[in-house]
């Protein structure tokens, strides 16, 4: 995913991120020193990275991990959306939980 389109996902205003360096090898391992945010949730940042932004420049993109692992583009379901939920509605029903399933199908 391009840059931009994460920062757009994330309802990040790139304008609001530091500058970063064009590339800096070891210059992400030491802004991680607890003086910078999460951008999304404001902690302490435990992974930054620099991303380009169009208007902006490099910038700095911090997250805590909770936050990074959250917001990791992904690819989707290898198997039909029907069939994933299917799954999930059966190992619901198995464990004897409650669910209700809200997806948007394309």
């Amino acid at each position: 995913m391009p840059d931009a389109d994460l920062l757009r996902s994330l309802g990040v205003d790139p304008s609001q991120l530091d500058p970063a360096p064009p590339w800096a090898p070891r210059a992400g391992a030491e802004r991680l020193d607890g003086n910078h945010p999460c951008a999304l949730c404001g902690k302490p940042a435990t992974a930054t990275v620099g991303v380009d932004t169009p208007g902006h420049g490099r910038r700095w993109l911090d997250r805590c991990m909770p936050c990074l692992i959250a917001t990791t583009p992904r690819g989707g379901p290898c198997a039909p959306l029907a069939d994933t939920l299917a799954v999930l509605r059966q190992a619901a029903h198995e464990a004897g939980v409650d669910l209700t399933i809200v997806a948007a199908e394309s």
